[in-house]
């Protein structure tokens, strides 16, 4: 592997590690408070690595949602991913399909932006291998640093910390909301349409939440072109 360029991606994707410390404490802590343990936290940084998609599994979790349910809702949330490794897959340099493999895993959306605004040509492997592997491990290991965090604190509060796991859905969505309408329409038939299933109860938790997820998505999609030419 070519050092310079590994070395270059390290430097490039520090500040994403930063910015994934008090997000992926926050994660390992909310895990302790639902009931994983450490190897359980640990292992889903480790295996799934997706921030969105984890914090809503914990909120499944602690529903008592069938895995199946969990694993469904996870592939919904991270079906983007499909079109940012696509598009890199055209930035990035010919090499061995295990090796696009390996960094296509590691993409996320800050790895993403990283990786897709460098200059200069094709990029190299050693360099996205860089910047996900610095990224990557701060993901992984500050999780294991907030569940023992977590495990200290005294039992009202980690009772209390379930709490966080919605302020942090909301603090998540309503910037995006300020600065894209569609984003309101979105939310608001998701919510509605989730609190429908809910309340007739003629779907479980995790079937309203896929259900809500892409029965708003659709419509919503629907009905943008209508607006855009009015």
């Amino acid at each position: 592997m070519d050092s310079r360029g590994f070395s270059a991606g390290v430097k490039a994707g520090s500040s994403i590690a930063i910015g994934y410390f008090p997000i992926a404490l926050t994660f390992g802590l909310l895990a302790k408070t639902t009931g994983l343990s450490l190897i359980e936290a640990t292992a889903m940084s480790i295996f799934v690595f997706a921030g969105a998609a984890q914090y809503i599994s914990l909120s499944l979790i602690a529903a008592g949602v069938a895995p199946i349910l969990i694993v469904l809702n996870t592939f919904v949330v991270n079906i983007r991913h499909f079109l940012m490794t696509a598009a890199l897959n055209e930035k990035m340099q010919p090499d061995a399909r295990w090796k696009k493999a390996l960094y296509a895993f590691g993409i996320t959306d800050e790895s993403f932006s990283v990786l897709a605004t460098q200059q200069g040509g094709r990029l190299k492997t050693s360099f996205a291998a860089g910047v996900i592997l610095i990224s990557y491990s701060s993901w992984v290991v500050f999780t294991a640093v907030g569940h023992m965090i977590g495990a200290n604190l005294p039992q009202f509060l980690q009772a209390s910390m379930s709490i966080a796991l919605y302020a942090m859905f909301v603090g998540l969505l309503v910037p995006s909301m300020r600065r894209n309408r569609k984003v309101v329409s979105l939310a608001a038939i998701a919510g509605l349409t989730h609190a429908f299933f809910y309340f007739t109860e003629w779907l479980s938790t995790g079937w309203a939440i896929l259900v809500a997820t892409l029965a708003s998505a659709v419509f919503v999609e629907l009905i943008s072109p209508k607006e855009r030419k009015s």
